[in-house]
């Protein structure tokens, strides 16, 4: 099992489809692009101006800052766009070198970013991207574009090597807060990464950049995160080095932790929920193109109730 994904198996997802039945080269063009257009095209706007309130607009893009500031209603004021700029953000940090079924997060996270980038390419939008958490390099930035290439330099980058383990530090906020400057108003933002975390520190973050984008999270998940399979006493090393002694075999302490797990995944969703954020969620040991279009079949069926 490869711990990073070959360039060449990234660059075939724009065809590959045998898993679902269909001709080879009809995955990206149709089922996944398709869902992924009725999903986050529609959502398609960006930000023009602020004017005045006026009789019959649509209280839910008031202004509320401009509102009090002024004492007078104030709406937000949005064009449709044809084209806009994704960015996939994607973790490359430590924590997803690790998978205990299927693969690693690093191959399913990468699998992921492709399968968008190869969409939203289709779609004629400019793909561009953010590789953060190798300590080394430090957060690579590869602007929006027309065409393949940034979303090729993207995918390259995933594929190389990364430094050897260094003391475990949070990048993710500095590399969501570097995604928010700079982009074009109505951007969409793909944020796939081990997300096995307290979301309450991501909340002002995410706040900020999804005041004039969109954003969808993809958290990449292992079934280990939350079921430790039973080994005994088993010494693990965290990635700053710390040793920790388990007994895998105790039944209370595999409850509490998933129940730990259960409840950071339950305040992220709650997080995401307040700021209107999608949530697609990938595992290693499932299917990628499957899993994504489960999600997107999904969240498509929830926009229209």
């Amino acid at each position: 099992m490869s711990l990073y994904p070959r360039l060449d198996d990234l660059l075939e997802l724009r065809h590959q489809a045998h898993t679902l039945g269909l001709p080879s080269h009809h995955l990206v063009n149709s089922a996944f692009a398709g869902l992924y257009a009725s999903v986050f095209r529609g959502a398609g706007i960006n930000f023009e101006e602020v004017r005045e309130y006026r009789e019959g607009d649509d209280i839910r893009y008031m202004d509320w800052k401009v509102t009090a500031r002024t004492n007078e209603p104030h709406m937000k004021i949005f064009r449709e766009e044809r084209e806009r700029s994704v960015v996939l953000c994607v973790d490359k940090g430590p924590h997803m070198s690790f998978g205990t079924r299927g693969t690693f997060k690093s191959v399913q996270a990468a699998r992921a970013a492709a399968l968008i980038g190869w969409a939203a390419t289709r779609l004629n939008d400019r793909v561009g991207g953010l590789v953060f958490g190798d300590s080394a390099t430090g957060p690579r930035h590869f602007r929006p574009s027309r065409g393949s290439r940034a979303l090729w330099q993207v995918l390259r980058t995933l594929t190389e090597a990364g430094t050897e383990r260094s003391p475990s530090i949070d990048y993710l906020s500095g590399a969501l807060r570097r995604a928010t400057s700079g982009l074009p108003n109505g951007s969409l933002v793909f944020v796939i990464a081990d997300l096995n975390r307290d979301a309450l520190d991501l909340e002002p973050v995410l706040g900020d950049l999804c005041q004039r984008n969109t954003v969808a999270l993809v958290p990449t998940d292992d079934p280990a995160d939350w079921e430790i399979p039973a080994m005994g006493v088993t010494t693990f090393t965290g990635t700053d080095g710390a040793l920790i002694e388990i007994d895998t075999d105790d039944p209370q302490a595999a409850r509490l932790y998933r129940q730990a797990w259960e409840e950071r995944r339950e305040r992220l969703q709650a997080m995401a929920h307040r700021l209107r954020i999608v949530m697609l969620p990938v595992r290693t040991d499932t299917e990628i193109h499957l899993t994504l279009i489960r999600n997107l079949e999904q969240r498509a069926r929830s926009r229209t109730i």
